[in-house]
C-alpha cells in the first residue's frame, strides 16, 4: 500500500548509523516518498545533503522552528531565504510553541510572520507547527489567507473545536501520525467527527512519538503503517482507501 511520510527528521543524528536501512525499511513498507523538514540554518544544510543522497525520494523543506527561535533570528532568517529553490518543496518547520517558554515570544511571532510573507511570495506551503499558541497562529495566517498556497498543519492532536477552526484554511491539511494510535488519544473520535479524509495526511515526526505498539522506540517511516491501520478503523473504511486519499492529499497539497 503506497503511502507519503509528510514528516521525517530523517537528518538527525538519531539516523546516522543506520540511515539506508532505514529508507529501505520505508520502501519494502510502502512509502514512496520522505518529506523532511528542517528547524534552523544547520539543519537546513543537513537535510539538502540527506536529501541528495535519495534524490526524488527524500525532499526537503527549509525554515526556521519556533523552539530554535534566538536573538539572532533575522541573521538566519536572512540565509535561509536564498535557499527556497528547487529541489524544496516546502518551507519549514515553522510556527509558535510557548509549551516550554515565553522567552522569545516576540521573537517567534516576528519570524513566524515573516517565513508566512515568504509562502506568499514564492507560493510555497508551509509545514506548521504550534504548542500552546493556536490563536496567535492562527491570526496571524488569516492575514495572509488569501495569498497562500496551502501547506499542512503538522501533529494535529487537538479537539474537536480546534479542528475545526484549522479546517477554515480550506488550502490546508492536518497532519496526522503516532499520537493517534496511544491510548489515551481522543483523536480516533474527533477526526471522523469533523474532519473529513480528504483533509488528513499522514508523518511520523520521527525520530519522535513512535505509534503503539512500537511506542518507546525510535519511529520511523516504515511504522506508518500502524497509523493508516488505526485510521482505517475509526473512519470504517479500508486501509487501502486511507493510502489512496491521504496520498493523493499529500501531492495535492505540497505539489508532488
Amino acid at each position: 500500500m503506497p503511502y507519503i511520510d509528510t514528516h521525517c527528521h530523517l537528518d538527525g543524528e538519531e539516523f546516522s548509523a543506520d540511515r539506508d536501512a532505514v529508507v529501505q525499511r520505508a520502501r519494502e513498507a510502502g512509502c514512496t516518498n520522505i518529506l523532511l523538514p528542517a528547524i534552523d540554518l544547520k539543519s537546513c544544510h543537513m537535510v539538502l545533503a540527506t536529501c541528495a543522497q535519495y534524490p526524488g525520494y527524500c525532499l526537503p523543506m527549509l525554515g526556521l522552528h519556533p523552539e530554535e527561535v534566538r536573538p539572532d533570528w533575522r541573521d538566519q532568517l536572512a540565509a535561509i531565504k536564498p535557499m527556497l529553490h528547487a529541489p524544496v518543496i516546502a518551507i519549514g518547520e515553522v510556527g509558535l510553541d510557548y509549551y516550554w517558554s515565553r522567552e522569545f515570544e516576540q521573537e517567534q511571532l516576528a519570524a513566524f510572520e515573516e517565513q508566512v510573507r515568504w509562502s506568499a511570495e514564492l507560493q510555497l506551503p508551509l509545514m506548521l507547527h504550534c504548542r500552546k499558541a493556536q490563536n496567535e497562529m492562527v491570526a496571524i495566517l488569516k492575514r495572509y489567507e488569501h495569498d497562500l498556497p496551502g501547506g499542512v498543519f503538522h501533529c494535529f492532536t487537538g479537539n474537536e473545536q480546534e479542528a475545526r477552526q484549522l479546517l477554515e484554511f480550506d488550502r490546508f491539511m492536518l497532519g496526522i501520525g503516532g499520537v493517534l494510535t496511544f491510548k489515551k488519544s481522543h483523536l480516533p473520535e474527533v477526526l471522523p467527527a469533523c474532519v473529513p479524509l480528504h483533509r488528513i495526511v499522514l508523518e511520523t515526526d520521527a525520530p519522535y512519538m513512535a505509534p503503539v505498539p512500537m511506542r518507546g522506540q525510535r519511529n520511523e517511516s516504515a511504522f506508518v503503517v500502524h497509523v493508516i491501520r488505526r485510521l482505517a478503523e475509526a473512519y470504517g473504511i479500508s486501509e487501502e482507501e486511507v493510502c489512496r486519499q491521504t496520498t493523493a492529499n499529500a501531492c495535492r497539497v505540497l505539489n508532488l
